[in-house]
């Protein structure tokens, strides 16, 4: 199991090397990454060309409804930011889960 410290590196990296793609100029939504084996959830915003205010929270501490929500195990998470785990075939196994709007889910296509 990766540290809440590993998972946090992870998701600036993952989520940064998204918000510098030209397809995500202009997206302003709230994020969220629930990672299921700590009990965590991860939130912050994609906006202007970068990833701001990352913060954790327990699991079910907020009610709000991030606008893009993932949803994984932390030991998952590390694996995709290291290369040993592709977007792809994880999502399509289940190990991933990626929630969103349909304009959201296709712009995302184009970044992933």
């Amino acid at each position: 199991m990766a540290t809440m410290k590993e998972c946090m590196t992870a998701l600036e990296g993952i989520l940064g090397d998204l918000a510098a793609k030209p397809a995500a100029q202009g997206l302003d939504r709230s994020l969220s990454c629930r990672l299921t084996d700590l009990g965590q959830v991860v939130r912050g915003r994609l906006a202007r060309g970068s990833v701001r205010e990352l913060r954790t929270e327990s699991d079910g501490e907020s009610l709000e409804k991030a606008d893009i929500r993932l949803t994984m195990t932390s030991d998952d998470l590390v694996s995709l930011t290291d290369g040993r785990l592709s977007f792809g075939p994880a999502w399509a196994s289940g190990r991933v889960k990626l929630e969103a709007g349909l304009r959201d889910m296709l712009r995302l296509r184009s970044l992933l």
